[in-house]
Order: structure tokens, then C-alpha cells, then sequence
């Protein structure tokens, strides 16, 4: 006699059979997840060599000094991260961002430090200004009058060339532009070229859009603007086509690998990027999205290790292969 169920499901469709154990589910998984997919980012702070600074809306995260620093990285090789990427803290800025040019600037001295005691350890050097400018904004901001500030666009592309030259010289491994503006990736790898480091790759953060969920990092890094925004060189969230036009200009400059910031609330430019280009492909899981798993893991509205690890699967399910995450140490642990 033909029951009910077998009405509706064929005995050759049941996909249960191969949900029903653990073991049987690990051998179908089609996504997994590894530490070498992790990059941990670090804030380092010239305030002191023994700073370590938790910052109150990242719940776990510091600012480190370059002593401090160490112990992070340690446990970064241990845990055979991917790498990690490194973030100044300074309390030496200026109008023009000075100390993200300097030599003596906090991350270059990181990079050589890190380097020195960690060789095997892969250091990504993020390339902007706004950490080190005055105002906080990415670039030289120059006044129009009546009120009208702009980005000098080609000027701070020159300047952008230069800090990834001194970190290049410094050791990085890495170079990782995240400002956002145009011609950069250009710029950047004719200045290294030109000096000796054509084997120097670039990460470029080319999908980065003009996000609510950077917040908690503008705490870390004491980034946040003096004034207005920055919509007028980070995307729009309405865009996604414009994403395939950014990405595609920065692959033609000379980008090595390409990145989609946030990560969960644009998974959709994540796949598309990867069907599309024959890059590798980064996603950064930023500040706002770790703070909000913490927090909803702290009042017990969550399981907070499920989550995490759920979240970081669907980012590399989507089709990032490196993924930028404050949970890097977190989740190696549990794989």
C-alpha cells in the first residue's frame, strides 16, 4: 500500500538520509572552513610599548603596543592563521596624515618588529590615511569655499604610493589599499615596480562600501571623521553593478587579489565577484558585524560560538577564500 509520504517524496529524493549523523554530514559538507582562510587585524598604538587598550564597543579587542603586540602574534602563528594586517593607532597626526608615510611611523615599525621575530608569520599592511590625519578623513582634504570640502583625489593617491613603498621597504607581504580612491591600485603598484618590489602583491579593497557597520572600528582606530562622511569615495549599499565596474578596474591596475567590505550584508557581490573575476577573492567581516554576535552572545540571545561560525561559513560559502575576521583566533580554536 502506497503511504502518504510517498505521495509527495520519491524514496530517491529523501536528502534526509544524509543529514541524519554527524559523521555523515561532515562527509557531504560542501563548505569548510580552515585557519590559513583567517586574517586577524591588529590595531598597534605608539602610545606605549606595553599599551594594551580594550576597546569598549569590540569586546575582546585591544590596542596593542609593540611589546604586547607580540603575544597576539604568537598566537596568530600557532594557530596557523593566514596572516595578519595591521592597523596605526597614533597620537602624532596632522593635517596630511604624516605618520602613515613616515618610516618612523607605528606600523612600519610593526612590520619590521614582527618580522624580525615572526618571519613566517604574513603581515598585511592597510594603506590609507584616515587613522593618521587630523580629520580624520582618508585623503588631503582642501577647503572650495562655502563650506565645501574635497578630497584631493590625485594628490592622496601620491601620498598612498608613498606609505605602501615604506611599508613594502619595512617587510610587509602584503599591500592593502582601503581608501578608495580612484587610480590607487595604478599608483601604487608603478611606485613599487619602479623600486624593486615587483613581486610584491596587492590586495585591494575594491567593494568597499559606505557602511554603519565600521562604527566600533573608528573607536579602535580613532578614525572617525571631524566632520561629514564618506560617501563621496566608498560605494553606495544600493550598488552592485557599480561593485563589478570597481572590481574590474582594479584587477586591469594590477590588484592581485580583490576585497568585498562589509562581508554578511553583501555576500551577494561576494558570489558575484567570484564568478566573474579569476582573482582570489577577501572579504572582510568588519567591527559592527563581530560587535553585534558579542553582544547578542552576551545578554543569551545567542550561542555566540554557533554563530560566529555560522556567519563565517556563509562568507566563505559565498566565495571568499580569505576572510578579514576579530574572530580569527576564536575560530581556530573551535575548528
Amino acid at each position: 500500500m502506497t503511504s502518504h509520504s510517498d505521495l509527495f517524496v520519491d524514496s530517491g529524493s529523501r536528502t534526509r538520509r544524509t543529514r541524519m549523523t554527524e559523521p555523515i554530514r561532515r562527509l557531504v559538507r560542501e563548505t569548510s572552513l580552515e585557519a590559513r582562510n583567517f586574517i586577524l587585524p591588529i590595531f598597534v598604538t605608539d602610545e606605549h610599548p606595553e599599551a594594551m587598550n580594550e576597546i569598549a564597543s569590540m569586546p575582546g579587542v585591544y590596542q596593542y603596543g609593540l611589546s604586547t603586540m607580540m603575544s597576539l602574534c604568537d598566537k596568530a602563528v600557532k594557530a596557523k592563521l593566514g596572516g595578519v594586517i595591521l592597523f596605526g593607532v597614533t597620537t602624532k597626526k596632522d593635517e596630511r596624515g604624516t605618520m602613515a608615510y613616515s618610516p618612523k611611523g607605528i606600523v612600519a615599525k610593526a612590520i619590521k618588529e614582527i618580522k624580525k621575530r615572526f618571519p613566517e608569520l604574513l603581515v598585511v599592511a592597510d594603506v590609507c590615511l584616515c587613522e593618521y590625519t587630523s580629520h580624520g578623513h582618508c585623503g588631503i582634504v582642501h577647503d572650495h569655499g562655502d563650506g565645501k570640502f574635497v578630497i584631493e583625489n590625485d594628490e592622496t593617491v601620491e601620498l598612498l604610493a608613498e606609505e605602501a613603498l615604506v611599508y613594502a621597504e619595512a617587510g610587509a607581504d602584503l599591500i592593502a589599499p582601503s581608501d578608495m580612491m580612484d587610480g590607487r591600485v595604478a599608483a601604487i603598484r608603478e611606485m613599487l615596480d619602479e623600486n624593486g618590489f615587483e613581486a610584491l602583491p596587492i590586495m585591494s579593497y575594491s567593494a568597499k562600501y559606505a557602511s554603519a557597520f565600521y562604527g566600533p572600528f573608528r573607536d579602535a582606530a580613532g578614525s572617525a571623521p571631524t566632520f561629514g562622511d564618506r560617501r563621496s569615495h566608498q560605494m553606495d549599499p544600493a550598488n552592485s553593478e557599480e561593485a563589478m565596474r570597481v572590481v574590474e578596474r582594479d584587477v586591469l591596475e594590477g590588484a592581485d587579489i580583490v576585497m568585498i567590505k562589509p562581508a554578511m550584508s553583501y555576500l551577494d557581490i561576494i558570489r558575484r565577484v567570484r564568478d566573474q573575476f579569476d582573482v582570489p577573492v577577501a572579504a572582510y567581516q568588519v567591527s559592527g558585524e563581530y560587535s553585534m554576535i558579542k553582544a547578542a552572545a552576551a545578554n543569551g540571545w545567542v550561542d555566540g560560538d554557533r554563530l560566529m561560525m555560522e556567519s563565517l561559513l556563509s562568507i566563505k560559502r559565498a566565495g571568499a577564500s580569505i576572510i578579514l575576521t576579530y574572530f580569527a583566533l576564536e575560530a581556530s580554536e573551535l575548528l
